[in-house]
């Protein structure tokens, strides 16, 4: 390293007084301890330095190491992306298989007494609730209202969309909010198939791969059960 000029003293060509020799000598040595800082600082941007006139205080600005503080920022900002994106990663994987026992207990035992209890409680809409709306406190941004009604008359834009949805914390709070509706729906595709006697394993099926296709087959099965009890009972009319 090379060290800074303040440790040059010009020539001695004339006496001095060695009280004035000496202060001279401190303040060229505290020069040099403000250089040192400066160079070999750890990003404070002030602080204090002792000098040698007196035990006083002489404050001094050390300037941040710009490739330091880069560093600094890009490790902060990929730490907290990791963490993010961490944290999308569980949140997705727990909501995914949390509702899946509820789908087992419909198409495994349909009617036995632990699957309607299950299917009537509302402790599945509360859970799935609530994570949703923690997921859409961690990935609001001020720019969220106007992804989604920044167009000309308030109506979503797929640009806008899109864009909103390439982060993945917001991709999963969509994807919890598929889950929750599409749970909800097979559960009262079940129930009113309890009721009326329909079969509803296939479109409970449905309902978790293809929610709106699981809805349709209910009713498609519900309607062609009903047509064909309405067929029996007019051949057992007797004849006129």
């Amino acid at each position: 390293m090379a060290f800074p000029l303040c440790f040059s003293f010009p020539p001695n060509h004339h006496h001095h007084h060695p009280r004035k020799s000496l202060k001279a000598a401190a303040v060229a040595a505290t020069r040099v301890v403000m250089n040192i800082a400066q160079v070999t600082g750890n990003g404070r941007g002030d602080g204090w330095s002792s000098s040698f006139l007196g035990g006083s205080k002489v404050a001094t600005t050390c300037q941040p190491n710009p490739i330091c503080l880069h560093h600094n920022t890009s490790s902060s900002r990929l730490l907290y992306a990791s963490s993010f994106s961490a944290s999308a990663s569980t949140v997705f994987s727990v909501g995914t298989t949390a509702v899946l026992p509820f789908y087992v207990l419909m198409l495994l035992a349909p009617k036995s007494q632990l699957t309607r209890k299950c299917m009537g409680s509302m402790i599945p809409d509360t859970a799935l609730g609530l994570l949703y709306g923690y997921l859409v406190y961690l990935s609001w941004t001020p720019d969220t209202l106007h992804l989604m009604f920044g167009a000309k008359y308030m109506v979503p834009e797929l640009g806008g969309i899109t864009k909103m949805f390439s982060s993945e914390m917001r991709l999963t709070s969509a994807w919890i909010h598929l889950v929750a509706v599409d749970l909800f729906a097979a559960r009262k595709v079940y129930s009113d198939g309890l009721e009326n006697g329909v079969e509803t394993r296939h479109s409970v099926a449905l309902c978790l791969l293809a929610c709106p296709i699981g809805i349709l087959t209910h009713l498609v099965t519900k309607a062609l059960i009903a047509a064909m009890a309405r067929a029996k009972t007019t051949e057992k009319l007797p004849p006129n």
